[in-house]
């Protein structure tokens, strides 16, 4: 069979897919999900992402027709990890502006496959009761063999940073490089395969799923735009194994189940609850052509909604290539206090209001009400260049994880990772203050 980057996908965001692997045509059972047999005599199996009862428009499902239940596996065991920490409580809060050097990536004398190689960096609320947030990095350098990872806790939303990903799941392959992220939504099973350190960022959110942001007055286009969003077609291993390690991870603890089959056995599925992923490239920039500067959130790629309307539990937000071509007005990110918190990675190249120290495979956290905003070297540039239609961060790829929660570093975060630049605040210490009564700038 291909390999996953060979497959192709089928497109479109939130719509109902059908998917068979052409190995066995007709697999899909016609006028029926759960037909007493099932063709080539598959187990049916419904993974819910929403409850039965949720609105017609809201409500997330797929069958999936296997040659195995996923039932059939072994008690899980609690596996103990210091590593992903979802008990906010173990390490005091922190308001001040917080920036980190890029995270290290293992050894070449360590094997640390995906699983093993996540930190939690911070987050908010708990899993137990479906709100909250969390913030990972994952830093390995080997692959997953004979093992799989399921959250239970939430969704994850995957930014690749430096290597690829080539993702089996459940519903087919999926190869994620950088400039691309993925979706695996709650439930879902999944293994990584790397070929050497790779590094990359995980927004996760324990209450409902990611959906494109409303456009409003944009109209009909704009933004990331549906058909851009692509799922893995079906794809199935019918493999036998003396261990398979099931990894689960359940109210922030991590667990583990053997069974004596590959996972990925999924012959065809249908539904609207799928993996996907998505090219950063597609991504169609608004941007304003008189003056001011826009709200970041003009840049949303993806929301997860809290029940405020409005207001986000978590935003994946970008911060791609672009022409600005505002009159008379400061074009960098302005001076801001904000009732969100604010994560930032960078995927590849200099972010334009942090050239120096916000560097890739690194990260930032402005939280609730902490005052951030452009260095002095981005200001005095900006406030004094000459105004014409210019491009902004070619070559560049910053993002953030924007969130209404407050949100709390952990140790490993804070200490432990040896990450944390503590000069940061200095670059904002040379601003100078140039009020003149005297003087009024026209």
């Amino acid at each position: 069979m291909a390999d996953g980057d060979q497959l192709k996908y089928l497109s479109g965001f939130g719509n109902e897919f059908t998917s068979e692997d052409p190995r066995c045509p007709g697999a899909l059972p016609q006028g029926q999900n759960n037909p007493q047999k099932c063709p080539y005599e598959l187990y049916a199996e419904q993974l819910s992402g929403t409850a039965f009862t949720a609105p017609r428009h809201e409500n997330k499902r797929s069958w999936l027709y296997r040659i195995r239940p996923s039932v059939i596996h072994l008690p899980f065991e609690r596996v103990t990890s210091t590593r992903l920490v979802q008990k906010w409580s173990e390490n005091p809060p922190n308001p001040n502006q917080m920036r980190w050097l890029p995270f290290k990536l293992p050894g070449d004398d360590e094997k640390v496959d995906f699983v093993d190689g996540l930190y939690t960096v911070c987050g908010a609320g708990h899993p137990s009761t479906r709100s909250g947030v969390a913030v990972h990095v994952f830093l390995c350098n080997t692959s997953m063999e004979d093992k799989c990872f399921y959250n239970s806790d939430g969704d994850f939303l995957i930014v690749p940073q430096e290597g690829t990903l080539n993702i089996t799941t459940e519903f087919g392959k999926m190869k994620v490089a950088p400039n691309e992220i993925c979706v695996i939504q709650l439930g879902m099973r999944f293994s990584v395969a790397v070929s050497g350190p790779t590094r990359g960022y995980i927004l996760e959110v324990f209450d409902g799923h990611f959906q494109l942001p409303n456009l409003g007055p944009i109209g009909a286009n704009g933004l990331a735009n549906p058909r851009d969003f692509l799922t893995p077609v079906a794809w199935y291993e019918d493999r036998d194994v003396d261990s398979f390690k099931v990894v689960s991870k359940f109210q922030g603890h991590l667990f583990q189940a053997e069974q004596g089959h590959s996972p990925f056995d999924v012959v065809a599925w249908h539904g609207n609850y799928v993996p996907y992923k998505y090219n950063l490239a597609n991504f169609m920039v608004i941007n304003a052509v008189e003056f001011d500067h826009c709200d970041p959130s003009i840049f949303t790629v993806l929301t997860c909604p809290s029940a405020r309307p409005g207001t986000a539990i978590a935003d994946f937000v970008i911060f791609p290539p672009r022409w600005a071509v505002q009159e008379h007005t400061f074009r960098p990110p302005y001076y801001h206090r904000n009732c969100m918190s604010e994560f930032m990675g960078l995927i590849h190249g200099r972010y334009e209001a942090k050239e120096e120290g916000f560097l890739p495979g690194g990260a930032s956290l402005h939280s609730t009400m902490t005052p951030h905003g452009p260095d002095t070297l981005c200001f005095e540039g900006a406030s004094n260049a000459e105004l014409q239609p210019a491009r902004l961060a070619d070559g560049t790829q910053a993002f953030m994880f924007e969130s209404s929660l407050s949100l709390t570093v952990t140790t490993w975060g804070e200490e432990t990772c040896h990450r944390l630049d503590h000069s940061y605040y200095q670059c904002w210490q040379t601003l100078k203050k140039h009020f003149n009564p005297a003087r009024k700038n026209q």
